[in-house]
């Protein structure tokens, strides 16, 4: 068993490439962790190399929570702020210590680095048995050694202010471990990472045009469980900060309208949204409704999909979305399929692109995906109630992006 390598150790730690005296002390706890995996034949049906990425991330949560260095401290208030608990899918008792070591906390961090770095089991259940027992005997070995520990050289709280230039070395350098090898963010961006690395040739030049694109990620895409963007992270960290709620896109009344928007508002009677069973009804509604060139054939390359759903926006304008309007109960929506959607709505809340992000969310906030689950689970309310934030984690950039 290969196991992790002091490298692949170092690049999670703040610090590298320093070495830090406590370094050695937390490498051989994630050692141990992946040791168990053999031991207890834990993780059945996961190639050893998840389980050491999952290892690391939950060796940096320890890191973390020991040094009270902020990390896990910022995700666990934002996340109440945002849905009124502390973490999702585990109900945390009395007994649970905020940003201290818990059962429930190592539970979210092994199903999130195994769902998150294993493409073929993405779908994997929170409540897995199999993940849940691997993560109790982990919880086990990282509270046996918790009272004695030592506080990690490198993870302590930082002397920092946003908007102070001195910091700026300072915070360029916790933003870039913040976004591309912290513990928390790696998981999320393991995705988006393949998408950057999709394309690149394989050139002397290759490496300068990967750094280049990673680095544009950087200052535009979300990252990390609540799909956050780099400045909103280091608000929470750095100053602690709660990050102001995004207002409803559908509230702008102050701003001057789409071209499609009162056309579209007016046909449907004051609906922003309109479901389409063909290809030809919607082209009818592109020319009759929108003004659209009579005789031809809009968005041809639309043609062969089903089940449409039209959004409008009065800021934005209009969005097109395709093969999903069978997922989505409301009373506005006539096609909706309740078999169809028990085999298919979890995709809009997981796949890339399946669906338009100002749909989903609206689907979400207003209780569209009754039928989704976890494919390895008959729990439709986990999902249920927590469908926001499985979008933002699985999606990230397509769910929050603008």
């Amino acid at each position: 068993m290969a196991g992790i390598s002091v490298e692949q150790f170092m690049l999670r730690q703040p610090s590298y490439p320093e070495v830090k005296t406590t370094d050695k002390y937390y490498y051989d706890i994630a050692c141990k962790l992946v040791g168990e995996y053999e031991r207890h034949h834990l993780f059945r049906g996961w190639p050893e190399s998840v389980v050491c990425r999952a290892a690391l991330c939950l060796i940096g949560y320890y890191q973390d929570v020991i040094a009270d260095a902020g990390v896990w401290h910022a995700f666990i208030d934002e996340h109440q702020r945002l849905y009124g608990k502390r973490l999702p899918f585990y109900p945390v008792g009395e007994d649970y210590l905020e940003y201290e070591l818990n059962p429930e906390d190592v539970n979210f961090i092994v199903w999130y680095a195994f769902s998150m770095n294993y493409e073929n089991r993405r779908g994997v259940s929170p409540l897995d048995e199999e993940l849940m027992r691997g993560a109790r005997i982990w919880y086990e070995i990282l509270e046996s050694h918790y009272e004695e520990a030592p506080i990690p050289e490198g993870f302590h709280e930082r002397d920092l202010e946003l908007s102070c230039p001195e910091d700026s070395k300072a915070l360029y350098d916790l933003g870039n471990w913040l976004f591309m090898h912290c513990y928390l963010m790696t998981p999320a961006y393991a995705m988006t990472l393949t998408e950057i690395m999709t394309g690149v040739d394989v050139t002397d030049d290759a490496m300068t045009e990967i750094q280049k694109r990673l680095e544009q990620s950087m200052y535009e895409d979300p990252t990390g469980p609540l799909a956050l963007y780099l400045p909103e992270w280091l608000s929470l960290v750095v100053d602690g900060k709660e990050l102001p709620l995004k207002k409803n896109p559908d509230a702008a009344d102050n701003v001057q309208p789409h071209k499609y928007y009162e056309p579209f508002v007016k046909a449907t009677g004051g609906e922003t949204v309109k479901f389409f069973n063909s290809y030809d009804e919607m082209n009818r509604f592109f020319i009759d409704v929108l003004g659209w060139e009579k005789d031809e054939e809009h968005l041809p390359q639309l043609k062969e999909e089903h089940d449409f759903v039209l959004m409008v926006n009065r800021e934005k304008g209009m969005l097109v979305a395709r093969n999903v309007a069978r997922c989505l109960k409301t009373p506005l929506n006539p096609y909706y399929d309740a078999e169809y959607a028990k085999r298919h709505s979890f995709e809009l809340l997981t796949e890339r692109g399946a669906c338009p992000g100002d749909l989903l969310q609206r689907a979400c906030r207003e209780g569209w995906l009754p039928d989704a689950k976890f494919p390895e689970s008959g729990d439709y309310s986990l999902v249920a109630e927590n469908q926001d934030f499985i979008a933002r984690c699985y999606l990230q950039q397509y769910y929050r992006g603008d």
